[in-house]
C-alpha cells in the first residue's frame, strides 16, 4: 500500500507518460492539465477539461468556475490541497467546445490509471461527461450516461467497479444559473456525511440502505423505527 509520496512519485510518472503521447487535443492545446491536488486523497474531483485559463496555466480550475469549486471545497471545512482534481480530456478543447466521443475515449484511460493510484474514497463528478464515463450504461457505451444529473445529482451511487460515485452540476453552470449556487452548496454539505458512512462501513447508496433494512430482523427494524 503507498503512501502519499509514493503515490505522487508514480502520478508524476504516469502524466509524463501520457503527456508524450500523440492524444487528440495535444495540436491544438498550450500544455496538459492532468491535475492537482492530495494524491492520496479521499475524495476526487473530475471535472470536463481545461479552459483558457487552465491551458495558460497547467492546472485544473482556476478560472471563475474554478473559484467557484474552491468555495464549495472550502465550505466544506476542506481546503484544494486536501482533495484531488482532475478533469475528463486533459488538453483544452478548441475554443472550449464539448470533447466529443473519440477525445473521451483517447483520455479515458488516462484518467482511470489516476483514479487506480490515487485509490479515492468518493468520486465527486462535475457535469455530465464524468458522470457519463463512471455511471455509464454498459449497454450503450461510457459516452451515454445511465442517469440524468438533474435527477440524481448529490446522490452517490455505487457503480459496476464498487466505486461511490457522486453526481454534481458543473460549477460553471452555476455561473450562468444563479439558481444553482445553493443546490451547489447543499449538495457539497452531503460529502462530508458520505464519506463517514463509506469510513463505517454503513450503507452508503438508497439501494444499499433498502436492502440492509430488508434483511434486518424484526428485533433490528424496531430498534431501527
Amino acid at each position: 500500500m503507498m503512501n502519499r509520496r509514493n503515490k505522487q512519485i508514480v502520478l508524476d510518472e504516469l502524466n509524463v507518460k501520457w503527456s508524450a503521447r500523440d492524444l487528440p487535443l495535444k495540436s491544438v492545446a498550450t500544455q496538459a492539465v492532468p491535475g492537482e491536488g492530495n494524491a492520496d486523497a479521499d475524495i476526487l474531483f473530475v471535472g470536463e477539461g481545461p479552459g483558457k485559463d487552465e491551458d495558460i496555466q497547467g492546472r485544473p480550475f482556476v478560472g471563475a468556475a474554478g473559484k467557484f469549486l474552491t468555495e464549495l471545497i472550502e465550505g466544506m471545512g476542506l481546503k484544494r490541497e486536501d482533495v484531488f482534481i482532475a478533469n475528463m480530456v486533459k488538453h483544452r478543447p478548441p475554443n472550449n467546445r464539448d470533447p466529443v466521443p473519440d477525445e473521451l475515449a483517447a483520455y479515458g484511460p488516462w484518467l482511470d490509471e489516476q483514479v487506480s493510484i490515487i485509490e479515492p474514497k468518493l468520486i465527486v463528478t462535475l457535469g455530465r461527461f464524468s458522470m457519463a464515463h463512471f455511471l455509464g450504461d454498459p449497454s450503450t457505451g461510457s459516452g451515454q450516461a445511465a442517469y440524468s444529473i438533474s435527477k440524481i445529482h448529490g446522490q452517490p451511487k455505487r457503480n459496476s467497479k464498487g466505486q461511490v460515485i457522486m453526481p454534481m452540476y458543473h460549477p460553471a453552470a452555476a455561473l450562468y444559473r444563479g439558481d444553482l449556487r445553493p443546490v451547489l452548496h447543499e449538495d457539497f454539505k452531503r460529502i462530508v456525511k458520505v464519506i463517514e458512512l463509506i469510513d463505517n462501513k454503513e450503507p452508503v447508496t438508497e439501494e444499499e440502505a433498502k436492502a440492509t433494512e430488508e434483511e434486518s430482523t424484526p428485533e433490528e427494524q424496531a430498534v431501527l423505527f
